[in-house]
């Protein structure tokens, strides 16, 4: 477990805002779930989603997504990695592949799992809700922004302890929320993807 609780560069609980705001976001709390719920909740509903509110600036870094206040999916999962690992919750980023309308082409979604010692390895997608998503914390019950729907879609197996490259290749080469929107990043399968 220990590579799912380290800070990294992109997951930088090493730094003051990120421990403030983890301490403050546990405080009065005991156990994990309670503490995963309280962290989820507050990146899902208090970091805006940088398309849907067309924020600037792009944000990758956890630290930057608590400062700016906004940040894509991916940004997103960042800094509630870096909340729980800080509160000693064991916490990994997993991606789907998905389509924008239900037709290629395709981008990455980025999500967490985050291990619950009652439950094991449970996904959260704290994107942000908005009408046609809801996604929400209730274990065991996965609730996630976007259900697999199109051939194509799929759950990408594993759970990563840092970004993938194609993420911190677009969220750190462009400034602004638009260009992000028009080069969201994709993997090619060499063969078909399997489920998570």
């Amino acid at each position: 477990m220990d590579k799912y609780l380290k800070a990294s560069k992109f997951i930088n609980y090493d730094h003051p805002s990120v421990q403030s705001k983890a301490s403050e976001l546990a405080r009065g709390l005991h156990s994990d779930v309670d503490i995963a719920k309280n962290c989820f909740e507050f990146v899902r509903d208090e970091i805006k989603h940088s398309m849907d509110f067309k924020l600037n600036p792009v944000t990758c870094i956890a630290s930057d997504v608590l400062k700016f206040g906004t940040g894509y999916c991916y940004a997103k999962s960042h800094l509630l990695a870096a909340l729980l690992r800080y509160n000693n919750i064991p916490t990994g980023l997993c991606y789907q592949r998905l389509t924008i309308t239900d037709k290629p082409p395709f981008c990455i979604h980025g999500l967490n799992t985050i291990y619950l010692k009652k439950y094991g390895w449970y996904r959260v997608d704290a994107r942000g809700n908005k009408l046609g998503v809801d996604a929400y914390f209730e274990p065991p019950l996965e609730k996630l922004a976007f259900p697999i729907i199109t051939v194509g879609e799929a759950d990408i197996a594993g759970i990563w302890s840092d970004p993938m490259p194609e993420v911190v290749n677009v969220l750190t080469r462009f400034n602004r929320y638009d260009e992000v929107a028009a080069n969201l990043p994709d993997i090619i399968f060499d063969q078909p993807p399997t489920e998570y």
